[in-house]
């Protein structure tokens, strides 16, 4: 028993170092992390983002196996450590957590489709055989718009749950 637990200790820990060079190669290929570091004029810090990347990826990692570490709200809750009545507070506070997170969450999924797009340069190349030549800019709000109006359809109305609308 204990060399079979011992042998998926390692097989997992393999994959999952396997994944996350994967995910590292990607970023690194498409140049995100060094475009966010120009476009912030603040290249000489790029190793802090590179740092900061790595260490989101390990503390997500972290909470989506060991999911019990991350419901400090919860604990608080059941013990009283701030008194009673603090259920609404704490509610409050998981939620602004909840929503800020997506909300930096879609930023870094969008950026890293769009440079991965620019990479390919499949925009320039798409707009040039079309001959779309103004209003580049509305178009990829409305694409944003659309992605933001079908994401809060599918929460809204449970898709996730039922898998239809």
């Amino acid at each position: 028993m204990f060399l079979k637990q011992l042998f998926l200790a390692v097989v997992g820990t393999s994959f999952g170092l396997f994944a996350a060079g994967g995910v590292f190669t990607v970023l690194i290929s498409v140049g995100l992390i060094p475009r966010f570091a120009g476009k912030m004029h603040v290249s000489r810090k790029v190793l802090l983002f590179e740092e900061a990347v790595v260490f989101g990826v390990m503390a997500g990692t972290f909470f989506s196996v060991f999911d019990r570490y991350g419901k400090i709200g919860e604990w608080v809750r059941e013990n009283r450590l701030l008194g009673q009545g603090t259920e609404a507070v704490w509610t409050w506070i998981g939620t602004a957590v909840v929503v800020l997170f997506g909300f930096f969450a879609g930023i870094f999924v969008g950026c890293l489709a769009l440079a991965i797009a620019e990479m390919l340069n499949t925009i320039p190349v798409f707009t040039r055989r079309i001959g779309f030549r103004h209003g580049l800019g509305i178009v990829v709000l409305c694409i944003a718009l659309g992605k933001a109006v079908g994401s809060l359809l599918y929460f809204i109305k449970a898709v996730y749950l039922h898998g239809g609308i």
